[in-house]
């Protein structure tokens, strides 16, 4: 038997674990820490990992296999495999370029990459790199103008899916932010740019490809804003509650598939279905907003097998996934598709140019290895392995 891997990847980086280390070494301190944050005591972000624990599948080594085969369809595209990059903030800001790295590796693997809108490259730009199939996630602005010039670039560019950021009613208290000052927008105080000299390469990169702004909002902006005025700007500009009106606004607006971000409830999702959109991402924004609710996959256990639900709307997972064997929990309790945002951010910072492919690679090979495990060639077939829930 063959232990030749399928994806090769950099071998000195088998695991999330690997990269975040590296990571880690290479970013500096307050910008780490604002990947790495969640609110008050983070009690909901080692849940949303913590959990994914108490999922045990179960192999069949007897049976016979057909040729194993992850990829995926999902509204009328097929995917090589059933994740994709989620969208992640100031990426550039975590590592200069980040988004560009990232989109280039998904368009090339085929995969779907999703910029934020307060992410550090620009609609255009994105489709151009990922060679027209990223994603894009909105914060709903609070005037329907602005928001309703943002779908007619969506559309430009044939966007394939809008993502409705709907979990965000007011920023989450994150302790670690509000020490380091990099809130919205970032502050640069004294003990960051000590922090930035401690990691040259990351300072050098910075340089090279200049300091990170929100470029999908540069055309709304004026010229010239301070970070105080800069700050005033985002506030005026993307607070509020998403609603059922606005939500419903916008599914009007937008002709191609609409997914909403942050549903965890069978209310919200009700409100979905009568809207008609086309797909959730189960998600509690990464353990970043509210500490007293439940992990991501223990809401889409509930959701995803609730008859109500069940092949009327796609139900995809974002939040706690750190390896193919959490990929592979997350199918077998009903996951449509996946997202991560985090560990794709610790492959860019440990590698660079080389970790976005790096990080597509390994969670392939991972995912491919279980697949192997537990004698399934399809990644639907994932649900029969179901041996147990104990959370």
């Amino acid at each position: 038997m063959s232990n030749k891997i399928q994806f090769p990847y950099h071998s000195g980086y088998p695991s999330v674990a690997d990269l975040r280390r590296k990571a880690k070494c290479r970013i500096p301190k307050f910008a780490f820490d604002y990947l790495e944050g969640g609110c008050n005591e983070e009690l909901n972000l080692a849940r949303n990992e913590n959990d994914f624990d108490q999922i045990y599948l179960k192999p069949r080594y007897l049976e016979k296999t057909g040729t194993i085969d992850m990829s995926t369809e999902l509204f009328g595209r097929t995917y090589s495999a059933p994740f994709g990059i989620s969208p992640v903030g100031l990426q550039g800001l975590m590592w200069p370029n980040a988004p560009e790295i990232l989109a280039k590796a998904a368009g090339k693997h085929k995969i779907p990459y999703i910029l934020s809108t307060v992410s550090t490259l620009s609609i255009e730009r994105i489709a151009e790199v990922s060679e027209g199939s990223a994603w894009f996630q909105l914060y709903h602005p609070t005037e329907d103008a602005l928001r309703d010039d943002i779908i007619n670039r969506l559309k430009a560019v044939e966007c394939p899916v809008l993502v409705v950021l709907v979990d965000v009613p007011a920023f989450g208290l994150r302790y670690r932010e509000i020490k380091s000052g990099l809130s919205m927008p970032p502050k640069m105080n004294i003990n960051n740019i000590l922090q930035a000299m401690a990691c040259p390469t990351w300072g050098i990169k910075t340089l090279q490809h200049g300091i990170p702004s929100f470029a999908t909002l540069k055309p709304y902006m004026e010229k010239g804003l301070d970070l105080a005025q800069l700050g005033q700007f985002m506030n005026r500009t993307f607070t509020g509650k998403v609603t059922f009106e606005k939500i419903k606004a916008i599914r009007d607006l937008w002709p191609g598939p609409l997914v909403l971000k942050g549903i965890a409830t069978e209310e919200d999702m009700n409100d979905a279905l009568q809207i008609g959109v086309d797909g959730v991402i189960v998600s509690n924004h990464g353990g970043r907003q509210l500490d007293a609710s439940e992990s991501s996959v223990s809401s889409l256990i509930r959701l995803a097998n609730n008859s109500a639900y069940k092949g009327k709307i796609k139900i995809m997972l974002d939040g706690g996934i750190r390896s193919g064997v959490d990929l592979a929990r997350a199918h077998a309790v009903g996951s449509d598709f996946n997202f991560m945002g985090r560990p794709f951010m610790y492959g860019v910072g440990a590698l660079g140019d080389e970790g976005g492919e790096h990080t597509i690679n390994m969670f392939k090979a991972h995912l491919y290895q279980v697949m192997q495990q537990v004698s399934i060639d399809k990644i639907n077939r994932f649900s029969e392995r179901l041996q147990s829930v104990r959370i």
